[in-house]
């Protein structure tokens, strides 16, 4: 794959931060290579769920609720610091928080559980044919095979609605909820800003101004990046400078593995 497939990977291999505080687990991680203005919010998204992962190994990531207060640096590492709060045989709660040395450039609430047998039932999904490789796109910081039917870079107003499918290469089984946490970061802003005519995500840093402020995502079962797997996500409000969004991701059968909201700044310049 290319280099920026190599480089998220190498982002998700932790170290382990041994001038962090006795009272948490430490861990720092190195940032992707990118030409963008600022660390993109799925890369700390991905690293905080590889840091819970790597604190809790007999666990999985249940639910991560992140806040981003301050913009991250791209020539500086990311300093992660764990805190149990509880843990016990089934479930553990942690907070994590991520600094540079401007301070703390984001924190997550991280629910963890033991996988568990249990009654399993969910409502049924129509989930769409997949589209074949004439709607392959190119979205830039997801470095694997991506396709969709709709476009966001195009100014025609449309419903605030985006499915796209997406399929990494074979990764170990581990990597899979971090890569999946990464991709849900993109594309909420742009699908919030589809029904405006003559406008679209690419009209960001000029016509708006974007930036992540929460996300939140739910794992319901353990899932694999390299079988197809639909974003299907939809923003229902934009007001007082601010868009929501939400999304779940489906296997092609249609069973829904994970769940995510996004709330944003956006501003829009006179």
């Amino acid at each position: 794959m290319t280099d920026l497939w190599n480089d998220l990977l190498a982002c998700l291999e932790l170290r382990t931060d041994a001038s962090a505080p006795e009272s948490v687990t430490g861990f720092e991680g190195d940032n992707q290579h990118l030409s963008y203005h600022r660390l993109f919010g799925g890369q700390l998204l991905a690293q905080f769920v590889r840091a819970a992962a790597l604190s809790c190994p007999d666990k999985a990531v249940k639910s991560l609720h992140a806040l981003f207060p301050r913009e991250g640096r791209d020539d500086e590492p990311v300093r992660y610091e764990v805190t149990r709060h509880r843990e016990g045989g089934t479930f553990a709660t942690l907070t994590i928080v991520a600094r540079q040395t401007p301070g703390v450039i984001a924190t997550a609430s991280v629910s963890m559980h033991a996988q568990e047998n249990g009654l399993d039932r969910q409502t049924d999904f129509e989930v769409p044919a997949r589209p074949g490789p004439e709607h392959d796109v190119e979205l830039g910081l997801i470095p694997w095979t991506t396709r969709s039917t709709a476009d966001l870079d195009s100014p025609k107003a449309e419903p605030a609605e985006y499915d796209l499918w997406m399929r990494t290469p074979e990764v170990t089984p581990e990597l899979t909820p971090a890569l999946t946490a990464y991709a849900t970061d993109l594309t909420l802003i742009g699908t919030a800003v589809r029904p405006l005519e003559g406008l679209s995500q690419r009209d960001a840093h000029t016509t708006f101004t974007s930036a992540v402020t929460s996300h939140s995502l739910w794992f319901h079962r353990p899932l694999r990046t390299e079988g197809w797997l639909l974003l299907h996500q939809h923003s229902p409000i934009l007001a007082h400078g601010r868009c929501f969004g939400r999304g779940d991701v489906l296997t092609e059968d249609g069973a829904l593995v994970a769940s995510y909201a996004q709330e944003a700044l956006l501003r829009f310049r006179n």
